[in-house]
């Protein structure tokens, strides 16, 4: 297994293929593993980067996530593609990745030259979802599905994992509220915005919510597209694998 060092810890990474450098990057109380099928399909055409964010999978643990945890994130992708010497990459990030994925093309814009960001909810936290996160997380630990989940994401402790991805949820929609740091007016590489109409997290608030949201997005960036697939959850990028792997090979060509 492969590692890197940011802030004296360390952060598991796996490549595959050749070819130009596309990263991967997981949602919040996820893993690499959640790529582990889909990742298969572009192996052909990229080199293909895994990584466990710090407190994830394989990598090491911390004690308590950083309140500005995808802004944290981004800055362990930056560190990551610096060590490697990585320039113009492409990466896809889905929930939690892709606040991360834009966040590292905003504050790094000379290291990415493609992004797609997948199933997120904008710039700022959704309140319906961060109001009742405590109770519903707790919930979710009872669910026999999602505990599998979880177990297979993270390992023996995953309960550790998802106590500390709830925690620095509440802090961040209470201390900062904002995912990105730099405003998106500077946004420079080219930009797909995904997600699925019938996303459980989204469809319940509006059946336009990401069209709504996508679209104040594009408007600061002043360029970009998205792709909104009428079937499955959440997120897009699994729920319509086949569907998703034919719109993003098109975007990198």
């Amino acid at each position: 297994m492969s590692y890197f060092l940011f802030d004296n810890k360390k952060v598991y990474y796996n490549e595959s293929g050749m070819g130009t450098p596309l990263l991967f990057l997981h949602g919040n109380t996820a893993s690499s593993m959640m790529f582990c099928e889909i990742a298969e399909k572009y192996k052909n055409h990229f080199k293909v980067i895994l990584i466990d964010f710090l407190g994830h999978g394989k990598s090491d643990r911390l004690d308590e996530f950083p309140s500005d945890l995808w802004f944290y994130e981004a800055q362990q992708v930056i560190a990551f593609l610096k060590e490697k010497q990585y320039s113009d990459v492409f990466i896809i990030g889905s929930s939690g990745g892709a606040l991360a994925a834009v966040n590292t093309a905003l504050e790094a814009p000379q290291l990415v030259s493609k992004v797609i960001a997948d199933s997120f909810e904008g710039e700022k936290p959704l309140k319906e979802f961060t109001a009742n996160i405590k109770a519903d997380r707790e919930l979710s630990k009872q669910d026999a599905d999602l505990r599998w989940f979880y177990q297979y994401m993270q390992g023996e402790d995953w309960e550790r994992v998802v106590d500390n991805d709830t925690s620095a949820i509440i802090r961040h929609e209470k201390e900062i509220g904002r995912f990105f740091h730099t405003d998106l007016h500077s946004f420079q590489p080219d930009l797909l915005l995904t997600g699925s109409k019938q996303d459980e997290f989204i469809s319940s608030i509006s059946p336009t919510y990401f069209e709504k949201i996508y679209g104040e997005i594009l408007d600061k960036t002043g360029h970009g597209k998205m792709h909104l697939f009428d079937t499955g959850g959440h997120p897009a990028l699994l729920s319509n694998p086949d569907g998703f792997y034919k719109i993003s090979m098109e975007f990198f060509q």
